[in-house]
């Protein structure tokens, strides 16, 4: 049997780039066409932005309409109007990437200068996940090293590859970042999503295992021993050694001391009810 190693620690996902819409002139933002979380496409129009002066005039011959009271009066407002919007000085903001827009600055109506952020957009593709891993295990992180990722928000593990440990070490949990590149989260991309990653550092090929709960473990003598069937339907204890555990699987990595009885692959093993169980104890199998 081929077990697998692993090492595991918390995390979540975030964005390697991130491209910023500035204002390319102070002016009125009049149009904001995305909300955070939508997916943009590159080249999409995602705002629109009136100059200052354009802002002013258009606000004026707007005003004047509203207080219009005769003919001659409407007259003069919509021709303001009409020359107001002639010489609009208006340019569209677009997504220089796709991906997803996380978070906006500035609001339709706001009054925005030049150079100020409006929208932020993660790019597609970009996303990967940090996992905090513990630094007694980092000496067994590798870069090129499998990993699934667990997220608490989405459905069925992703899988990973080991990009690198993170020079970000913190020493108040004893965990470094390990920055894992995942092929492709389901669903729109999302960041900030939290989960757990499990890399696999090692495997075992052809090893001999017991289920989990044939282990007894003895934590003052720091020992470990199954309960074994003999071909005489009597209970033996043997002392073993454990390695990797996966799932219900643990790895037995030494054959019992002799003159205990032979730990082999077909070997009965007692599972439950073996705890107090005094050696030598005739046993009836149960399916």
């Amino acid at each position: 049997m081929t077990l697998q190693e692993t090492v595991s620690g918390p995390g979540r996902t975030e964005a390697l780039r991130q491209v910023r819409v500035r204002a390319p002139f102070t002016g009125t933002l009049v149009a904001l066409r995305v909300a955070d979380g939508d997916g943009v496409a590159r080249g999409e129009e995602i705002a629109a932005l009136v100059s200052r002066n354009s802002a002013a005039a258009l606000a004026g011959a707007r005003a004047m309409l509203d207080a219009a009271s005769t003919a001659a009066d409407s007259g003069d407002a919509h021709r303001a109007l009409e020359l107001a919007q002639r010489g609009l000085v208006q340019a569209p903001l677009r997504a220089p990437e796709g991906g997803v827009v996380l978070s906006h600055a500035a609001n339709e109506g706001d009054l925005v200068n030049e150079g100020d952020d409006i929208v932020t957009v993660a790019v597609a593709g970009s996303v990967v996940f940090v996992a905090q891993i513990v630094q007694s295990d980092l000496a067994r992180v590798r870069p090129g090293q499998t990993a699934t990722v667990e997220l608490a928000a989405r459905p069925g593990p992703v899988r990973g590859v080991v990009h690198a440990i993170l020079p970000a070490a913190s020493s108040e949990n004893l965990s470094a970042p390990v920055r894992i590149d995942v092929a492709a989260l389901p669903g729109p991309v999302a960041l900030g999503l939290f989960g757990t990653a499990r890399i696999t550092v090692g495997k075992r090929t052809g090893a001999l295992v017991v289920p989990a709960a044939a282990v007894l473990r003895d934590d003052v003598y720091g020992t470990s021993r199954v309960a074994v069937v003999l071909p005489d339907g009597t209970a033996r204890w043997v002392q073993v050694t454990t390695g990797i555990r996966e799932g219900d699987a643990v790895e037995i990595t030494a054959p019992p001391p002799s003159p205990q009885p032979a730990l082999a692959v077909g070997t009965p093993v007692i599972v439950a009810g073996q705890v107090g169980l005094p050696d030598g104890a005739r046993v009836q199998a149960q399916p």
